[in-house]
């Protein structure tokens, strides 16, 4: 499906939808216990595909029809051998912790996806399970999935990269609560994304389970996590909220940054562990005026001149795509740093946003861990440009287009299902020509 989405200018109060991160992990947490009922999920094609897992080990996950909350009956810390294939559809939060989670179980779990995440690599998990005690492989032998795991593991020591993805130390330390010996998570590498991590324990305290990062050599350094085994799930009353999410929140402050008549207000901007809330500094740091008021959860952005900045994306993933349509509205270089794990998400990020921004008019240097964007060489033109089946570069695109000199349209729009059910009805309420074409 395609999204035409034309100049315009963008006004009022919009509600960022509830953090998927958190989402994932509530319903899983949720389900390895005695069950709980999350309230605020975001219901999405990436977490129904966790709920989904949940019910393949024996739960059951019941989303309410207006979506304020979803009733997990859980697994009583004992998942059961799934009678069928694992799909988790297209979503590596999914596979990353589903997997480990497949570790405890007594007997053969098989999981796989769609051809974007049977292209990501899940081999330092493999590893990571085999160091613990199970069986696990790539049918393919490349250390990507469709990917086969026989448990049960007992715990231990998994010695993994920090590098690739913090998933893999999320999905240990969930699982790994359950296990006999508990799980000491060995970092070999500076961990990426660490925030996500943070998120993780988060969770996981809410459910009762005690987990923390381990000391490095130095104050700052960290060599790793360790989950002591035996702890049960268990939400406090059986109850948990989901908060908004910023990730999604981004492209709607980039929005009003960028075509703001005059400002844009964003609710459910409540403090969490999220790093992702890194992008109300990039923006002020660009030139917008921002107000977060952290008490009542909402944040005001107005539109401005912007200017580049250097923004180091080793804990922000996901922003990368916001931070490249930003630069290409600002004047001066925006260059973007520690990127190369970017390149391993549902496409390659780095790539994609270089080429479709160059599609509208984009100056784009293009290196290995990192992007610059040259706004002052640029001038965003409407093109038609392919959001490549991903659901961040999309929501990226159409807040260039906003800006841009014509109309553009975009390939793929329903992939925003995936983080931002009715993103575009959003913008639209916002005042933005932004619609999907049946």
């Amino acid at each position: 499906m395609d999204a035409h989405v034309s100049p315009s200018s963008v006004s009022g109060t919009a509600r960022a939808p509830p953090s998927k991160s958190y989402t994932h992990r509530a319903i899983l947490a949720a389900g390895l216990g005695d069950g709980a009922t999350v309230h605020d999920p975001l219901v999405s094609a990436d977490t129904r595909a966790t709920a989904r897992a949940v019910e393949a080990f024996g739960g059951s996950v019941a989303f309410a029809e207006d979506g304020t909350e979803a009733v997990v009956e859980g697994l009583s810390g004992s998942p059961g051998t799934p009678d069928d294939v694992v799909d988790c559809a297209n979503s590596g939060t999914t596979m990353r912790l589903v997997t480990a989670v497949a570790g405890l179980v007594d007997g053969t779990t098989v999981l796989t996806g769609d051809s974007s995440l049977r292209s990501r690599p899940q081999g330092p998990l493999l590893d990571a399970l085999e160091q613990l005690g199970a069986t696990a492989r790539s049918t393919r032998s490349n250390g990507q999935a469709p990917l086969v795991v026989d448990g049960p593991m007992v715990g231990g020591t998994a010695s993994i990269p920090g590098d690739v993805s913090s998933q893999f130390v999320t999905a240990l330390l969930m699982a790994g609560a359950l296990t006999d010996d508990g799980v000491d998570v060995a970092l070999e590498t500076e961990l990426k994304s660490a925030p996500y991590v943070d998120i993780t324990l988060d969770v996981l305290d809410a459910f009762g389970v005690a987990a923390e990062a381990t000391a490095g050599e130095t104050a700052d350094a960290v060599a790793g996590y360790h989950v002591d085994g035996g702890q049960p799930y268990a939400a406090a009353d059986g109850e948990y909220r989901v908060p908004g999410d910023f990730s999604s929140m981004s492209y709607l402050l980039a929005a009003g940054a960028v075509a703001g008549d005059p400002e844009v207000t964003v609710e459910g901007a409540v403090p969490s562990a999220q790093g992702d809330a890194a992008i109300i500094d990039i923006v002020e740091r660009m030139g917008a005026p921002v107000n977060w008021d952290r008490d009542a959860g909402t944040v005001t952005v107005e539109q401005a001149d912007l200017a580049g900045v250097t923004v180091d994306v080793g804990d922000t993933p996901d922003l990368l795509p916001t931070i490249a349509a930003l630069g290409a509205v600002a004047d001066g270089d925006t260059r973007i740093e520690n990127a190369e794990h970017v390149r391993y998400k549902e496409t390659d990020r780095v790539t994609a946003m270089a080429e479709e921004l160059a599609k509208m008019g984009a100056s784009v240097t293009e290196e290995q861990d990192a992007l610059t964007v040259h706004g002052g060489e640029t001038t965003l033109e409407g093109a038609t440009v392919d959001g490549r089946a991903d659901h961040r570069i999309v929501m990226a695109l159409a807040v260039a287009a906003l800006v841009a000199d014509g109309d553009t349209t975009i390939h793929g729009c329903e992939h925003v299902d995936v983080s931002f059910p009715g993103f575009f009805g959003v913008l639209e309420d916002l005042g933005a020509h932004a619609h999907p074409l049946d």
